[in-house]
């Protein structure tokens, strides 16, 4: 068996841990044909992967000041709101709100910042005409671990040139961005954050069925694989906003598994279903099951539809025992018409920071936790391959029930 060494190509699944005020973290990342004479990896992370074979697991501590830079109070400052180019004309226009995350070109007159710079900063103020902005990496000052999974060990035929690719950079863009500033709560809630360019009734939207997967295999399998963490076959399970899918372990025969959707078409063709109920949440948030009824909640690609989540999230946690988990999966896919305004507005990083605070403003949830998946190939008979070579992103947000 192949050995990590100077001229090796090597598939890795890099995983980083963390903890902010209010949730844990878990951000994953797969790497595929990894070249470890030319690419960039955090301080002693090379050292330690000389000698591995396929299976091994390395886990490496991230330092302050080394991979990520410590925080600096200097890249804390105030601008004038002038500053902040909130678009004019035929861009929509952009306010500044607290805690949330903006690209740096939108800033005039600051320096060494031009505009085509896309790397985001921290809106952490707005009042008396300023807007207050924090340069720092999201992630900066905290404790990182990086845990790497090595995969495939192959031998390089020959170096022609190509690019170098930087770990670090790759790994950390996006964590950091879904937890809170200084465990002051973001601003997602103001200026109509949950209108929808589709105000007619649900019903009719999605009147007719739609047998079609939203995200692809490999995603889908993530999803179930998430699921499966919590799931035994002893449990009565309530999927929220359910369809012809339910995204469970299909090995899993769970002992109730209750759907709750729009369209009955798509439930009735749902066979992992032991039961079902139609019902439109953003007309009804009440539903329709007795206090600690269920083990777990899930929820698939479909919380960005829910015009009161907060509502809907407290009526999860009453259906819920205690010590049952809610658990939230998404993508960066969805319909736009019926797609809340706030959602199309973020980061696919900052929605898990949205759906952590749905689960904070319930009031009713523990132990929060975000996930998240990326790099994973495409699968080839895929629609959307050769075109788009990665597998849709999977997010993950959970809580336990009080």
């Amino acid at each position: 068996m192949s050995r990590i060494d100077m001229d090796s190509l090597v598939d890795i699944i890099f995983t980083l841990r963390w903890k902010s005020d209010t949730a844990y973290h878990t951000d994953c990342f797969q790497a595929s044909r990894v070249n470890i004479w030319r690419d960039t990896f955090p301080p002693g992370l090379l050292e330690s992967m000389i000698g591995k074979e396929a299976g091994e697991r390395i886990v490496h501590r991230l330092t302050g000041g080394g991979a990520i830079p410590d925080f600096d109070p200097k890249k804390l400052f105030a601008v004038k709101s002038s500053q902040f180019d909130s678009g004019s004309g035929r861009q929509p226009v952009i306010r500044p709100r607290f805690g949330r995350f903006y690209p740096k070109g939108l800033l005039k007159g600051v320096s060494g910042i031009y505009r085509a710079n896309v790397e985001p900063f921290r809106c952490v103020g707005v009042n008396n005409g300023n807007v207050s902005v924090d340069f720092n990496h999201p992630i900066a000052g905290k404790d990182l671990q990086l845990a790497c999974l090595v995969g495939k060990v192959a031998k390089k035929t020959a170096e022609r040139g190509g690019t170098s690719i930087d770990w670090v950079e790759t790994l950390a863009t996006g964590p950091g961005m879904q937890a809170r500033w200084q465990n002051h709560a973001t601003d997602y809630f103001s200026e109509n954050a949950f209108d929808r360019r589709d105000e007619q009734p649900d019903d009719l939207f999605y009147d007719r069925p739609r047998f079609v997967q939203h995200i692809d295999d490999t995603a889908i399998e993530m999803v179930r694989n998430t699921y499966g963490r919590f799931l035994t076959g002893d449990m009565h399970v309530l999927d929220l906003m359910s369809s012809w899918q339910s995204h469970v372990p299909p090995n899993l025969p769970l002992q109730g598994l209750v759907g709750l959707g729009l369209n009955p078409d798509e439930l009735k063709g749902n066979r992992q279903l032991t039961d079902f109920t139609v019902q439109d949440l953003n007309v009804n948030k009440v539903l329709p099951f007795a206090d600690d009824t269920f083990n777990a909640a899930l929820n698939t690609v479909s919380v960005e539809y829910l015009t009161d989540p907060v509502a809907v999230f407290k009526e999860v946690a009453r259906v819920l025992r205690p010590g049952g988990h809610f658990i939230v999966t998404f993508s960066n896919r969805w319909f736009p018409p019926k797609v809340v305004k706030i959602w199309e507005e973020l980061h696919d990083f900052e929605r898990m920071g949205l759906v952590s605070e749905y689960f904070m403003r319930s009031g009713g949830f523990t132990n929060l936790n975000t996930y998240s998946i990326r790099g994973l190939p495409r699968p080839h008979n895929d629609k959307y391959y050769p075109g788009l070579l990665y597998s849709d992103p999977v997010y993950a947000v959970w809580g336990k029930k009080k």
